[in-house]
């Protein structure tokens, strides 16, 4: 039986006040409902989850999300041989928006950036920022002809939308790409999948910026750690 609200104790009371000025800080307003009671007690831990899961700044997924959300996809993938791309990708030159215009003019940038990401991809797709100018979007069942065309769509979404820094100012924006394709049927690692992605978005970025990189299907590019691992779960099962 939950209490009703004058019986909280003074404790109890005291969280949930901090409770609702992170919400309040956050920009959500408190949870609907009876307060103290069972129903929006739940809904307030709910919103604290997912505010626990966001970027504060762009509203995406943020970096924990992130590398729980690839964990999870990187054995979907091993399990059904479904394909998958993973998406690395890094605002150009960013440095120079704070250098030049201030950080307030780089916080608009991001968040500019990131509505341009969600924008380009299917609701399915995670789209999260894992670090300054850095973000990434999980993308489950992507063929490979699909995989290039979104990661292009990506890169023309956001040079096309310029992003006003003051009121008679605006700053044009690009983002360097890089892709890798999960290896099918393959027990692999968020560590490597990541680091292959890492690997073509430095090719983007070397080879001009505002470029798409992508590894070609994994099928032919099967590390030895991933052979390794795959080797280790055929002997687990043989076991079994």
């Amino acid at each position: 039986m939950h209490r009703a609200p004058e019986e909280f104790a003074p404790s109890d009371a005291l969280r949930l006040e901090q409770a609702l000025q992170l919400l309040a800080q956050s920009g959500r307003p408190p949870p609907p409902g009876e307060p103290g009671s069972a129903q929006w007690v739940q809904a307030l831990i709910d919103e604290l989850v997912d505010l626990s899961s966001r970027d504060a700044l762009t509203g995406l997924s943020n970096r924990r999300s992130f590398e729980l959300a690839l964990a999870r996809e990187v054995d979907r993938v091993a399990r059904s041989g479904e394909p998958a791309l993973l998406l690395a990708l890094d605002i150009d030159h960013f440095k120079k928006v704070n250098d030049s215009h201030g950080h307030a003019a780089g916080d608009l940038v991001l968040k500019a950036v990131a509505a341009a990401l969600v924008d380009s991809v299917r609701p399915m797709d995670l789209v999260a920022r894992i670090g300054g100018e850095e973000f990434a979007i999980i993308l489950p069942s992507c063929p490979s002809p699909f995989g290039a065309t979104v990661a292009e769509r990506v890169r023309r979404r956001v040079e096309r939308v310029p992003v006003a820094v003051t009121p008679s100012l605006q700053v044009a924006v690009t983002v360097s790409i890089g892709g890798a394709f999960a290896p099918q049927w393959v027990r692999s690692t968020p560590a490597l999948w990541i680091e292959r992605a890492d690997q073509q978005l430095y090719r983007a970025k070397a080879q001009g910026r505002n470029l798409v990189q992508l590894e070609p299907a994994a099928v032919s590019l099967v590390s030895s750690e991933e052979r390794r691992l795959l080797f280790d779960t055929f002997q687990s099962e043989d076991l079994e």
